[in-house]
């Protein structure tokens, strides 16, 4: 029975580890604390817009057999427009994922110091994370097998721990589920929360995730067959995504008389109110938010750097290792020393800032073509879905910007 449920599931757990990460879970959690479950429906919002989106990546995979990166490489013909647009993936991808692979790591040790306490190791005037090291050699370990299924089915098993103790939290912490149910379908807009609400859709859509989907789902099926049941996987992946996200909220809401900054801090003050059990919970799934998430940011970014450099994209390709191991290893660096390399970081919100408008019009336009794609392309409501997307990615992109702009 759970061997079959294995070899029926497809690349979507990945896709939900990737985006439910400590970045998504500190949001909900000052979202919880600040609006309590008046923001709830952001949360179906942006699992609609990651639907759209992620349909069109698997779409690309599985019918056209082909990635973001080659398609790109195939069909745009002007050579300064191709050349300009894979250096800037190549650049917002393994400079952004470096980024967020420090915050996935950081995450994660927060799961671990809420229970463990902190484990530094002073050498000479560093003192250094011993729990980020550990973490991200777990990350390391399981990419350097080279073996897809144990990854897959290693991140299958955190995503369902990972979901579980969230929903256990949300249960023991939460609301009548009528009182959810009434807040989901509310649209309610308190003041000052719009720039929570594009928060959490950024959260959910990013560029990393659209290439890493295409490239996994066409490792998995290889026929136009098959389209039914990726679009299935991907559906509940992100359905059961948005459902941990929900679930944070809950659980933030409950206590928001408290000073909650982050899920470290949600996590501590549950014990005094509701009993040890669901700080322990609570802590697990964030660590399980942070691994699943250190595991899938270096993966996706050694399958677009190989594809923009022309590399061989496989797990035991020496290229794809040595990319997937520099995202690791400073991920863990800037983790373990406290590094805040805000040149680094204001760099990658610029490029991943940029990207994202650019990933999403290149995405529709290649849902566009007939050549690529004959009769499965994009139908007229498809189409006006996309570029709703596009506006909110221009936003989104905007607010990235300006933010980095206020910082300087």
């Amino acid at each position: 029975m759970v061997k079959k449920i294995f070899n029926q599931t497809g690349p979507g757990p990945l896709i939900a580890a990737a985006f439910i990460g400590p970045g998504t879970i500190t949001l909900c959690t000052i979202i919880g604390a600040q609006y309590g479950l008046e923001l709830i429906w952001a949360i179906l919002l942006a699992i609609i817009a990651a639907i759209i989106l992620q349909g069109m990546a698997v779409r690309i995979g599985v019918l056209g057999q082909k990635s973001i990166i080659q398609v790109i490489k195939d069909e745009i013909k002007t050579p300064w427009i191709k050349s300009g647009l894979l250096i800037l993936i190549f650049l917002a991808i393994m400079i952004g994922n470096t980024a967020y692979e420090a915050g996935n790591i950081s995450g994660a040790v927060l799961g671990l110091e809420t229970l463990f306490g902190k484990k530094i190791l002073s050498v000479f005037d560093y003192k250094i994370n011993l729990f980020s090291i550990g973490i991200g050699l777990i990350a390391g370990s399981l990419l350097a097998v080279g073996k897809y299924k144990i990854i897959e089915r290693s991140l299958i098993i955190l995503v369902i721990l990972m979901s579980i103790s969230f929903l256990i939290t949300a249960m023991v912490t939460g609301p009548p589920i009528l009182n959810v149910l009434k807040n989901i379908i509310s649209f309610s807009i308190p003041q000052g929360s719009i720039l929570n609400i594009i928060g959490l859709v950024g959260t959910t859509i990013v560029p990393y995730n659209l290439f890493l989907h295409t490239e996994l789902v066409r490792e998995k099926w290889d026929k136009k067959s098959d389209l039914p049941f990726a679009i299935k996987d991907m559906l509940i992946a992100l359905v059961l995504g948005g459902i941990i996200s929900m679930s944070v909220i809950i659980t933030a809401a409950s206590i928001k008389s408290l000073q909650i900054e982050s899920a470290a801090d949600l996590a501590t003050g549950l014990e005094p109110l509701f009993g040890s059990f669901a700080k322990y919970f609570l802590s697990f799934g964030l660590f399980a938010a942070g691994v699943t998430s250190t595991i899938t940011a270096p993966l996706a970014a050694a399958y677009v750097v190989c594809g923009c450099v022309g590399w061989k994209s496989d797990l035991k390709s020496l290229n794809f290792q040595r990319v997937w191991g520099i995202v690791i290893l400073f991920g863990i660096l800037f983790s373990a020393t406290g590094l805040k390399l805000i040149f680094i970081i204001q760099f990658a919100q610029i490029t991943n800032g940029i990207l994202l408008p650019i990933i999403v019009a290149i995405l529709l336009w290649i849902m566009n073509k007939a050549s690529f794609l004959g009769n499965s392309k994009n139908n007229l409501r498809q189409n006006v879905l996309g570029l709703l997307i596009i506006l909110i990615s221009v936003f989104l992109s905007l607010r990235s910007l300006w933010s980095v702009y206020q910082s300087i």
